[in-house]
């Protein structure tokens, strides 16, 4: 069994109060709003306590370890442009990232497709359903034992259609999105959406830093900093520094580039990894953690990916590009056929990742994790974790709520965790 929610709210809240410590407030307020809207966005911002009340079961530590994801979700998979220029469909998220039972990920992502159920329209059935779906395609994947890859050409239905779709985007619609444009000059948007205005201070260190680090660089003229500001994105690292950096890329306007410098944190499932014994590589800093693990299972390199230091914080540098998209858990309503389609397709992509990344630094060889795969006696303890995490995560839901309603969250957005 679980460590089912007996706490008070206070205690769930306390949690999260020290798991957050030292965010910027006014987007550590922006998570909390989100996070208050339902048991979905509620797991996508607590991850730490999705792994401390992981059930103590021999299913999720006696098992071979593989490098995970570690906040595998519905929406954590999606589009991106490799560095051989192709735009591929893959998990492309890795701040969590580490070594781990092979078990994790997969019991999250089921977990993650059950909370997101309302916002499906589904039914408990169907998500049940669905769920299935998803755990049958990521076993037949492993036990293949071949890692392939998802791209145009080797991807049907939604899939396909985003990918088809992003293919013909044009970089200039992109920014246009995210910059205001006043003759050949622009500037970033800095609505409170996707970015908000920084300060003084942190656009001399930001420009200081892009500066050292164009001078490094084959040419130093495509970084050339046009606008910074603080930028406002995913669910989890709200909060830590990030910045948002208008270049001057191949040219004003329509050449501009945006790049994306965020703090790394240590991974959530450290804790209790630590608590079971899983030791890890000695990285030299997180940034280089997110981004090796991210080479490691990824099947192609994600284009302009790499760690940096920024004011002696540990980040990781890379490029936003206007084909990087993720899947909404929202948009499917009631086709249940398609939306099975699609998490066959992401069972899949966590079972090639895996696969990719096996035997790197403590992680179980391919034949390890296929002679896992064709056991029988561990599918149905996921799909009945997924369905008691998805319980417990709505009980943290509802204390959360609860605390929040009655303004117990001040200290939060006062930063004074």
């Amino acid at each position: 069994m679980t460590k089912l929610a007996t706490e008070h709210a206070s205690g769930i809240v306390d949690k999260i109060i020290s798991n957050n410590a030292g965010r910027d407030p006014e987007r550590l307020k922006m998570k909390y709003d989100k996070m208050a809207q339902s048991p979905f966005i509620f797991l996508r911002g607590a991850c730490h306590l999705f792994y401390e009340y992981l059930p103590d079961a021999p299913l999720f530590h006696d098992v071979p370890l593989a490098w995970c994801c570690g906040d595998l979700h519905f929406e954590n998979v999606g589009s991106y442009k490799g560095d051989n220029r192709l735009v591929y469909f893959d998990i492309n998220d890795y701040d969590e990232a580490a070594l781990a039972p092979v078990t994790w990920d997969i019991v999250r992502l089921l977990t993650s497709i059950q909370c997101g159920a309302e916002a499906l329209k589904a039914t408990h059935a169907e998500a049940l359903a669905v769920s299935l779906t998803c755990l049958g395609a990521y076993r037949n994947a492993l036990i293949c034992g071949k890692p392939l890859w998802v791209e145009r050409e080797t991807s049907g239905g939604l899939v396909n259609e985003l990918l088809t779709a992003l293919e013909v985007r044009q970089r200039s619609v992109f920014l246009d999105k995210r910059t205001t444009l006043k003759g050949h000059q622009r500037s970033l948007i800095l609505d409170g959406v996707k970015a908000m205005p920084a300060s003084h201070a942190q656009k001399k260190s930001v420009t200081l830093f892009i500066d050292q680090y164009a001078a490094t660089q084959s040419n130093p003229k495509f970084f050339e900093v046009i606008d910074i500001g603080r930028r406002i994105a995913g669910t989890g690292s709200l909060g830590v520094e990030r910045f948002v950096v208008l270049v001057e890329g191949k040219g004003s306007p329509e050449g501009n580039y945006l790049l994306d410098i965020k703090e790394a944190k240590p991974s959530a499932m450290l804790p209790r990894l630590t608590s079971l014994g899983i030791k890890q590589p000695g990285w030299p800093d997180e940034a280089s953690r997110v981004v090796s693990v991210q080479k490691r299972m990824q099947a192609v390199d994600h284009a302009f990916l790499e760690p940096v230091k920024l004011d002696g914080l540990s980040c990781i540098l890379k490029g936003l590009q206007p084909s990087e998209d993720r899947v909404s858990i929202g948009e499917w309503g009631k086709k249940l056929d398609r939306l099975k389609e699609v998490v066959a397709t992401m069972g899949r992509i966590l079972a090639w990742d895996q696969l990719r990344a096996s035997g790197r630094s403590g992680a179980a060889s391919a034949d390890e994790l296929i002679a896992f795969a064709q056991q029988e006696n561990w599918m149905h303890g996921i799909l009945e974790t997924a369905s008691e995490m998805t319980r417990v995560t709505e009980l943290h839901w509802k204390a959360f709520v609860e605390a929040y309603t009655i303004k117990q969250l001040k200290a939060l957005y006062l930063n004074k965790g």
